[in-house]
């Protein structure tokens, strides 16, 4: 906007005025005179308490006539251990909250507060002992024991960390990590409670309960080679087998983090582990194969006998050489490809793996009995990164589109359709950075793009995801609503999901615009028909008799009729059998799986809806 005088003007953003924080709403409090403080003996170096900061003192409370109230120290009754609190997230007296910020490391000073500055304050967020003298005003003895930063590993401050020395890398132990440790143990009087075991490392899995739970919670923020102090409360001082901790309030753990393996449970149910047997190169996960990599590996196959047979060894086996292949093409097993994805170049691991990510589902080696559990040892040597087609030309572009398609197909009638829709995806996220520079090429882009989303809609339609297959035919038929295959192809979602008169539609469609497609569109509405009648038998089985019983009497539906099951599992059938020679649409076959969705709904809307406002939501009625 232009001034009067021509000159343009400035534009300020305004601050938004910033919410006060409870402590900044408690210190507005604070008056004159409220608090004084009195050195008693002086303190060491410059650094004082900052928020985030851990501080422990210890804290002895008198009236102002010298009588002692409470105390910390064990010489005036108190238990001997200190106050440790992490200044802006635990509750203080706003005495203390004000007053230890001005303290030095090795500090004694005397507060002297009014009664507004410990527990008469209003609101205050710490409750008074019993038969405290709570209106008086008293005199508050602070030791400055030590202060730090700490990192808060629980919200409640029930586990604290406190790093010594800094680890190295940035990856922590999480369950079921492996973990090698020194470590020992002491109360808040600095009674020593566990002393490390003289020539190793104590050794425990995380997750199984094997040291206290506080203790892991702490492990699990450490790094290789860190050093740490883990204070741990009570209600975090779980019984484990390192030690007993019967008895104790709080347990200061000190940890030298030696080293961790990596373990992973790639299933989630215990059924498929890779465990890290010695590092790789580089940083997890940023350096490890992606899909679509060309990699080298050794390894050895073992069948998970007593005798741990050795199977295959390729540095035995293969004149010593590696094998070489493609992720995400389907040429290993899927459990060996799932656990290698996630290895470091020079990594070596153990993978324990079940029949059915094995070799069950895969070319089975010779001497590799049927629903064997096999134990593979991996070294990756080192991969490949699939090719950049930054600075490809057109003609490029496609001929590396195809390779990769080809690859989809065959994975499609190998019937590994979620890798094969990988392979389609793939080129289509890369289809969005090629720009077209003539009609010619705009053509045979939009044509491919088609196709490969059409055997996307294929795979979906295989995996049973039959609205996400119809999405993806939309796709298609946004930029020409007359493709035929796309209209095949979303007309057998549509009756896989029983809506009929969409199937129809698009069937119809077919053949007005495109006669040759004839023998395919009859067909499909051939097939069509034959699923809509199956439906109806099946709704009236269901609901036979439901309404010809006397009152009092009760009908059950779905009385079973065999031979009309037999009837429309025939006819499924004979359905199937047509579809496979109906439209091959991009080199990948047709699907015709059972509907998925409500029978009777799609029959009777208002019926369901009826049934439903008089309270019956199964198929019986009284």
């Amino acid at each position: 906007m232009a001034a009067e005088d021509g000159t343009a003007q400035e534009y300020v953003p305004q601050k938004k005025n910033k919410e006060p924080t409870e402590t900044e709403k408690r210190r507005k409090k604070i008056v004159p005179g409220s608090l004084m403080k009195a050195e008693i003996r002086p303190g060491g170096g410059d650094a004082r308490p900052a928020d985030g900061d851990q501080v422990i003192y210890h804290c002895t409370v008198r009236t102002l006539a010298g009588v002692v109230v409470e105390s910390t120290r064990s010489e005036y009754g108190g238990k001997g251990n200190p106050i440790r609190q992490v200044m802006g997230k635990s509750k203080m007296l706003l005495g203390l909250l004000e007053g230890l910020p001005t303290m030095l490391r090795g500090e004694v000073a005397m507060f002297k507060m009014k009664p507004q500055m410990h527990y008469s304050e209003a609101d205050c967020p710490v409750s008074p002992p019993s038969s405290f003298p709570r209106d008086d005003e008293l005199h508050f003895e602070i030791e400055m024991i030590d202060f730090s930063k700490v990192k808060v590993v629980s919200d409640d401050l029930g586990v604290i960390k406190k790093v010594i020395d800094e680890g190295q890398g940035w990856e922590s132990p999480r369950e079921p990590y492996e973990v090698k440790a020194w470590i020992s143990a002491k109360t808040g009087d600095d009674k020593v409670i566990l002393s490390p075991k003289q020539g190793e490392p104590y050794f425990f899995t995380i997750g199984k309960s094997e040291v206290p739970k506080g203790l892991e919670m702490g492990i699990g923020t450490m790094t290789r080679e860190e050093k740490a102090v883990i204070y741990v409360t009570n209600q975090y001082l779980t019984e484990s087998p390192l030690m007993s901790v019967v008895g104790l309030e709080e347990v200061q753990f000190e940890v030298e983090l030696i080293h961790f393996t990596q373990v992973r449970d790639m299933l989630g149910d215990g059924r498929l582990i890779k465990r890290r047997l010695r590092d790789g190169k580089g940083e997890f996960p940023m350096d490890c194969p992606l899909q679509d990599s060309l990699l080298l590996v050794h390894y050895k196959v073992m069948l998970l006998n007593e005798e741990k047979t050795v199977v295959i060894d390729t540095r035995i086996d293969n004149d010593g050489q590696p094998m070489e292949f493609s992720s995400g093409e389907g040429l290993v097993p899927e459990g060996f490809e799932m656990c290698v994805r996630l290895m470091l170049p020079g990594e070596v691991a153990l993978v324990t793996c079940p029949p059915d990510y094995a070799y069950d589902k895969f070319t089975r080696p010779a001497n590799v009995p049927e629903g064997a559990h096999i134990e593979w040892e991996i070294e990756l040597l080192g991969f490949e990164m699939p090719k950049d087609w930054t600075g490809l030309d057109f003609q490029g572009v496609m001929d590396e589109a195809e390779k990769i398609r080809t690859t989809g197909n065959r994975l499609f009638k190998e019937g590994k359709f979620e890798l094969a829709k990988a392979k389609y995806e793939k080129v289509l996220r890369e289809f969005n950075h090629v720009n077209p520079q003539d009609d010619e090429e705009g053509k045979v882009f939009l044509n491919t793009r088609n196709l490969l989303n059409l055997n996307v809609a294929a795979c979906h339609l295989k995996l049973g995801e039959c609205r996400k297959s119809i999405e993806t035919c939309n796709k298609v038929l946004e930029a020409n609503p007359a493709h035929v295959k796309a209209l095949y192809r979303r007309g057998m979602a549509y009756m896989e999901v029983g809506d009929f008169e969409e199937a129809r539609s698009d069937f119809e469609m077919m053949l007005k615009v495109d006669k040759s497609s004839e023998l395919d569109a009859t067909a499909a509405l051939k097939k069509l028909k034959q699923k809509q009648q199956d439906v109806e038998k099946k709704a009236r089985r269901q609901f036979k008799g439901l309404f010809d019983k006397k009152p009092g009497e009760i009908a059950d539906a779905g009385t079973d009729d065999r031979g009309e099951e037999e009837s429309t599992s025939e006819n499924q059938k004979n359905g199937d059998q047509e579809d496979s020679n109906g439209t091959d649409t991009e080199d990948v076959e047709d699907v015709a799986d059972e509907p998925r969705e409500g029978l009777f709904s799609r029959l009777w809307p208002t019926g369901r809806r009826l049934f439903s406002a008089l309270g019956l939501q199964r198929c019986a009625i009284l």
